[in-house]
């Protein structure tokens, strides 16, 4: 009798705890980036800190196909939320669409979908509000330009990321808003062209460029990554750093290594921890059926040589 009540017992704290589990699936646009690798620890961590909360991280390697058949996988899987990076802003919908006609809650993380202002009831965003990234890293550059003394004119170049992203989109919105203001419209745009948010492409674009002989005082970039490669190309040119301003967004520990070696002038702090453990508590809340703002925003913030210490150990 005493051990039919304590496997009872047992079998009842088992229930009980696969009733409180929750499992919750993840698709990343891609793994290879340095940013939403920060971001997707920053939910893996906090997930080991709670109880009964499991993460099934999935790479959909940039292919919109991929991380579509992932949703519906973790749909047919019985997960209580889903937690989206997506691949294509512009194709936001149809994962939308799966999600709420299986009543499964969705999280969108980091970059804002095409439907965010029309997101079912159980579904949300969490990440920065990119009209501050690029307005933030452009504006700073032309302070620097003018305390230079390039106030008659200075020649730019922008590097975009995908251009089927929104970040990237909005970012060089940015740029440009900035460009038009009056204290800032001394800046000329001499090329602009994507650089897929690579490293390696920015290499690659910048050498063409620097290849042309055209004169330039400033290269405003989408994010961290193409900044350091657009650097490493001058570098190899032999261009001084001391000569030409450099902006990215993102303050990766790569960029801010590159800013203590004086090489990059400003990057923007994007919280990827906080956005990644934000998107985590949004599902679970949701899953839980609480409410959820459907925009919830982390703040960018501005990083210079002058307060370069404060992040160093921030993304």
């Amino acid at each position: 009798m005493k051990k039919t009540l304590l496997a009872a017992t047992a079998a009842t704290a088992m229930m009980a705890s696969m009733a409180n589990a929750q499992n919750i699936g993840v698709s990343m646009a891609l793994f290879d980036d340095n940013f939403l690798t920060v971001l997707r620890n920053g939910m893996i961590d906090l997930a080991a800190e709670m109880d009964g909360v499991s993460l099934q991280v999935e790479d959909a390697q940039n292919d919109v196909a991929r991380q579509l058949d992932q949703i519906n996988n973790f749909v047919a899987s019985g997960v209580e939320a889903i937690i989206v990076n997506p691949v294509d802003t512009s194709a936001t919908e149809a994962m939308s669409n799966a999600a709420a006609s299986a009543g499964v809650p969705l999280v969108y993380v980091n970059r804002q979908p095409v439907n965010v202002d029309t997101l079912p009831d159980n579904q949300a965003f969490v990440g920065s509000n990119e009209i501050e990234s690029g307005t933030l890293a452009a504006f700073e550059a032309c302070m620097l330009l003018r305390a230079a003394g390039k106030t008659e004119s200075a020649n730019i170049y922008i590097m975009m990321g995908e251009l089927s992203n929104q970040a990237a989109v909005q970012r060089t919105k940015d740029f440009d808003d900035i460009l038009g203001i009056d204290m800032c419209n001394f800046m000329n745009v001499i090329d602009r062209q994507t650089a897929n948010w690579s490293r390696d492409q920015a290499q690659d674009l910048m050498t063409n460029w620097l290849s042309s002989g055209e004169p330039f005082d400033a290269l405003l970039s989408n994010n961290d990554e193409m900044a350091i490669g657009a650097i490493q190309a001058m570098k190899a040119a032999g261009i001084s750093m001391d000569d030409v301003i450099v902006t990215g967004v993102d303050a990766t520990q790569d960029a801010l290594a590159s800013m203590q070696a004086g090489d990059l002038d400003v990057t923007v702090f994007q919280n990827a921890a906080g956005q990644g453990s934000g998107a985590l508590q949004a599902a679970l809340d949701l899953a839980a059926g609480e409410s959820v703002a459907t925009k919830v925003y982390i703040p960018f913030e501005l990083v210079t040589p002058e307060n370069l210490d404060d992040y160093l150990s921030a993304n």
